[in-house]
């Protein structure tokens, strides 16, 4: 049985279009006479299960008129993301709908690309700074746009803590690396000597 296929495709291929055409026309026939066979004898057959006060449903009764309006016990997709909208109207380039990822990303990139270039002296700080200050100008993009596209991987709430916070450790790590910190905390240094003794 190849992908997509059930047996019930594979006895209808099997039996052929005339057969179906046959069987189709029959079952036509049958429900044109059965009408008549519950006005004179009483129920149908397909219908002995069914009271008076429960009817069949007709054949303009939809499942979506029959639907409930309460929550799922199980969901079957993924809402979209507040602001996980196109950040330009669509008949622009892709690239330009995604201009807030492609700019954290390229602001990203360009810090990797000096730390592993190494081409100055303080080349590891800057390029780590680079890669920390994309991510806060991702919490800032997501806060202040609107529609940011696929930035918006969660909520706006847990997307602006996740970037800011992400973005402001990666910043204060890389002023506070050694040799020659740019910046000096006492109180992490006493810390950081006091569980190491």
């Amino acid at each position: 049985m190849g992908a997509g296929t059930s047996p019930a495709d594979r006895a209808a291929s099997a039996t052929g279009p005339a057969a179906e055409q046959a069987e189709g026309t029959a079952e036509a026939d049958a429900a044109a006479d059965a009408p008549a066979a519950d006005t004179a004898d009483g129920p149908a057959e397909g219908s002995e299960g069914r009271t008076g006060s429960h009817p069949e449903p007709g054949p303009d009764a939809s499942p979506a008129a029959r639907r409930s309006r309460r929550f799922p016990s199980f969901t079957r997709d993924t809402a979209r993301p507040e602001g996980g909208g196109r950040a330009a109207s669509g008949d622009a380039p892709a690239p330009a709908r995604q201009w807030p990822l492609l700019a954290v990303l390229c602001t990203a990139g360009a810090g990797l690309l000096i730390v592993a270039a190494d081409p100055f002296a303080e080349a590891f700080r800057i390029g780590t700074i680079l890669i920390g200050v994309a991510l806060i100008g991702g919490a800032v993009l997501r806060l202040l746009v609107p529609s940011v596209g696929m930035l918006a991987v969660r909520s706006r709430f847990t997307d602006l803590v996740t970037y800011g916070l992400l973005g402001v450790l990666i910043v204060m790590l890389s002023l506070m690396a050694q040799p020659k910190p740019w910046l000096d905390i006492p109180v992490l240094e006493d810390a950081v000597h006091f569980t190491i003794r």
